[in-house]
């Protein structure tokens, strides 16, 4: 179970639960335990889990303070070689979107390019806070995938 407790940023217990519905018959039925343990948790966990994903190119991804995880997934969209002005922009949105909604952005990364993020933020920051928690779940539930995927992926090598 330690083996997976990284597929939910910084947020072990969503694996915790999910473990309890073992056996599992297939790796679809492990990412959909995953995905009813994260949806059935208490409202303030499912925040918690939100607020543990790193804004997108911001301070702590150019410090390097991010998970090995979220470093990766923000280096294939680009997040990684920002020009000044591509930096700003993000520091923008991440300071507009945390001030509406009180929660970083969440984007799954694997499937956007940084230009389509910026497209992205900016339909979204037209959201309500319940349709934006909503939709940065569903794009958890993605990113989670993806890792189970690639570490499922990475053990048949």
């Amino acid at each position: 179970m330690k083996r997976y407790g990284h597929l939910f940023e910084h947020s072990p217990w969503v694996a915790e639960e999910a473990w309890r519905a073992r056996p599992f018959g297939s790796v679809e039925e492990m990412w959909r335990a995953f995905e009813d343990a994260m949806y059935s948790a208490p409202w303030e966990r499912r925040l918690d889990l939100i607020r543990a994903h790193p804004d997108l190119a911001g301070k702590a991804a150019v410090a390097g303070e991010i998970s090995p995880e979220s470093r990766r997934e923000q280096a294939s969209a680009g997040l990684d070689s920002l020009s000044p002005g591509e930096y700003e922009a993000f520091t923008r949105m991440n300071r507009e979107y945390r001030e509406k909604f009180g929660l970083p952005m969440v984007v799954c990364v694997r499937e956007h390019t940084k230009e389509s993020i910026l497209r992205n933020v900016e339909s979204r920051l037209g959201n309500s806070r319940e349709e934006e928690i909503r939709t940065a779940l569903a794009e958890i539930s993605k990113i989670s995938r993806y890792r189970l995927l690639n570490l499922i992926e990475g053990e048949r090598r």
